[in-house]
């Protein structure tokens, strides 16, 4: 194996990213410039030095607490529960959430050994105690380990908390989609989580 299809063979290995892909990207790095490679590799070499989770909720930073937990215009007696630190990013884009934000470190999984004690929930319930939290947002994924956490999280949330307002992210149909296309979960949630006009 030569030294582009090592590269090549590194590429294939992110998440999205076929074989191909992998090799297009390998060729189009030998065309790149010395400086743009010196600078994209000493990114990577200083990624896991330079960003860490959050102490707080969990988030990656570079500044600890990060600049959501620091930021004291955020809506204080909200937050908003995700799987991963990833998840956090995706909310924020939004625009639609200005609460705090609790990063569970995966999900529920009997199947892979996963549970709730692997999870950081100890420390969220911690949190929801001495922050005066008074609505907990669910915003796992709609899969059979998401709704299993939600629905662990809803129990015990309600056994410690009382007068706590827990909700979840609504699901069903994608803006633009086409209900020939839907599966009948994502059906069967639109109908559920369906709303008055």
């Amino acid at each position: 194996m030569n030294a582009l299809e090592e590269l090549a063979e590194s590429f294939s290995r992110l998440p999205g990213i076929g074989k191909k892909s992998a090799m297009r990207i390998a060729n189009s790095m030998l065309k790149t410039d010395q400086y743009f490679l010196e600078r994209f590799a000493k990114q990577l070499v200083e990624l896991h030095a330079r960003i860490k989770p959050c102490s707080i909720c969990g988030a990656y930073t570079e500044n600890d607490p990060c600049p959501i937990c620091s930021d004291t215009m955020r809506e204080r007696h909200l937050i908003c529960i995700v799987e991963q630190p990833q998840d956090v990013n995706t909310i924020e884009n939004s625009g639609e959430y200005k609460g705090l934000f609790h990063v569970l470190g995966g999900l529920i999984s009997p199947l892979d050994g996963i549970g709730p004690d692997q999870l950081s929930i100890a420390k969220l319930l911690e949190r929801i105690n001495s922050e005066n939290i008074s609505e907990v947002i669910i915003a796992t994924n709609p899969t059979v380990e998401g709704d299993t956490t939600a629905l662990y999280l809803q129990q015990v949330l309600h056994s410690k908390f009382e007068g706590i307002k827990v909700s979840r992210l609504a699901s069903g149909l994608p803006v633009g989609g086409d209900l020939e296309y839907a599966d009948k979960l994502t059906l069967a949630r639109s109908f559920r989580g369906r709303i008055s006009l």
